[in-house]
């Protein structure tokens, strides 16, 4: 088309020259009035070519859902472009950049979402696997709000036509530290909790989940963190698929996941309440947490509260198997020489089992109980056991008044013990082998008195018998008072200041001491993070 009406203004510019060269000479009337007539006739032909170029610009235009715009408009905005009432407010075919195309998704899933499944938040939508009570499931620490442009931005990403979907995020934690101790690594208990004076970055997270078919929902977690050396260690905290739909209740867990003891352990470092990790969590279950690949098994117990019974079982090996097959810091456990063998059997692996039950005491008001345990081999000893045993209780209460989850108390309290079978030492200086019996507590209380606002105070206290026989800082009985304060501006975003005051009591081998410590924690989140048990 476009061709055609160069080739007519060419031949109109032609004739309009050659009409002016016949007027500059003498040429005959009918001439010039027959040159004329020419002329005419292709002014009328541009025209009706201008005319045809127009009607396919509607064409177009009516077959991607917008109707053309007749002339550019430097003045004219996008977003109120995008935000229009009409329909044919934007093209269908087009991608769309605009600010507002981003954040008006609305709140409920993708059309074609199957049924079985889990929402943007996390949670199971309806027709699929309820995984816990509802009353038991929130976002961490609360749910700040739900509606507004920031909501739409925790929206799934829908692939495939719309029928499967997939949670993109990515979560910076860090922390400004100062410590009495010099060694704050040796202090704190857990990988991810500050480990030096000044700036540290122990948990950067990029997070996936989503909805596989009818019958999957996948989730992975991979963790990046910088020691003190400000290296980058990268570890798969998570990835791990389950079911949707089995009948009876039933789930099924496999892959590499967090066990399901306790509280604490499962929760990942970003939607702790504290900026550290609870002393008897981190000394018994591990720095890491007890984690693995493995399988697990889940079922609802039809009963008219919510019970649910869980057993797990896992490798048990390595760091994340800290109190089982774990071969220990150049091949040293608890200054035992450690064996670091294959598995041999089912006696080797980890066994995980739970109950758990939640009753609402009222609307406003709930508690869940549970029990816990973990049992398998370690490495200090060709036949060394160990057994962890934990119970959990937590209180809520909300207000029936509540704006997005606030005001809010929140009261949680966990016992472990461990019994630990460690083999002979490595030499004559530690000739015999021993039975240790840990055991430990935490407690802490929550409250959110303003929208945004919370308000935490927490104490642990471990109790690590004492030998002559094994000299490791880790065996040293210790206690702990926490106190921190949190801003939520956003779902996205918080800011905490916590103050520590540590005692460390004597032992055979190490003396006692009391250490201070201060910490202004700090984070963000990009994109949509599913929600986690309160």
């Amino acid at each position: 088309m476009n061709k055609f009406i160069l080739i007519g203004v060419a031949t109109a510019a032609f004739a309009t020259a050659r009409a002016q060269d016949a007027a500059s000479t003498p040429v005959a009337s009918p001439d010039i009035e027959n040159l004329r007539q020419q002329v005419q006739a292709l002014t009328e032909t541009v025209k009706e070519l201008q005319q045809q170029v127009k009607d396919h610009q509607a064409a177009i235009g009516k077959a991607n859902g917008s109707a053309p715009s007749p002339s550019p408009n430097p003045e004219a905005s996008p977003v109120a472009a995008a935000t229009s009432p009409s329909p044919a407010a934007s093209a269908a075919g087009h991608f769309a950049t605009e600010d507002a195309s981003v954040v008006s998704s609305t709140s409920t899933a993708p059309a074609g979402l199957p049924g079985p499944g889990v929402n943007a938040n996390g949670t199971a939508t309806s027709g699929s696997f309820p995984t816990t009570d509802t009353s038991v499931v929130s976002s961490a620490p609360e749910t700040i709000s739900s509606t507004g442009t920031g909501a739409s931005l925790t929206q799934p990403i829908s692939i495939g036509g719309g029928k499967n979907y997939m949670n993109i995020s990515f979560d910076g934690l860090f922390a400004l530290a100062y410590s009495s101790a010099r060694d704050l690594d040796h202090v704190e208990v857990g990988d991810h909790d500050p480990q030096q004076r000044g700036f540290n970055a122990r948990n950067i997270e990029l997070a996936f989940d989503g909805a596989v078919d009818p019958y999957f929902e996948g989730f992975a977690n991979i963790v990046f963190k910088l020691n003190n050396d400000n290296e980058t260690e990268v570890e798969v905290e998570e990835a791990f698929l389950q079911t949707t739909s089995l009948p009876f209740n039933l789930q099924l867990k496999a892959g590499q996941f967090f066990a399901a003891f306790g509280r604490i352990n499962a929760v990942h470092p970003h939607a702790w309440e504290f900026a550290d990790a609870g002393i008897v969590s981190g000394r018994l279950l591990g720095p890491d947490g007890l984690r693995g690949v493995g399988t697990q098994i889940s079922w609802i117990v039809p009963v008219p509260w919510y019970s649910q019974l869980i057993l797990g079982v896992q490798n048990g090996r390595g760091g994340t198997g800290y109190s089982f097959r774990n071969p220990g810091d150049g091949g040293m456990f608890f200054d035992r020489r450690t064996t670091d063998r294959e598995l041999r059997g089912l006696q080797d692996f980890v066994w995980i089992p739970r109950w758990e039950n939640s009753v609402d005491l009222s609307p406003t008001q709930v508690v869940l109980a549970g029990v816990s345990g973990a049992f398998g081999s370690n490495e200090t000893g060709a036949n060394s056991r160990t057994q962890i045993y934990g119970a959990d209780f937590l209180y809520k209460w909300k207000s029936a008044n509540a704006e997005g989850g606030f005001p809010f108390v929140k009261w949680q309290t966990e016992f472990m013990y461990r019994r630990f079978e460690a083999g002979r030492g490595m030499n004559e200086s530690f000739p015999i082998a021993e039975t240790f019996h840990d055991w430990g507590m935490y407690s802490q209380v929550l409250w959110g008195f303003k929208k945004g606002w919370v308000a935490g105070i927490r104490g642990d206290y471990l109790d690590m018998e004492d030998s002559r026989f094994t000299d490791d800082f880790e065996r040293q009985s210790r206690s702990r008072i926490s106190a921190n304060l949190t801003w939520y501006p956003t779902e996205f975003s918080k800011i905490r200041l916590q103050y520590n005051h540590d005692f460390l009591y004597e032992n055979f081998f190490l003396a006692d001491r009391d250490v201070d410590s201060v910490f202004l924690q700090f984070e963000f989140i990009l994109g949509a993070h599913g929600a986690h048990k309160f």
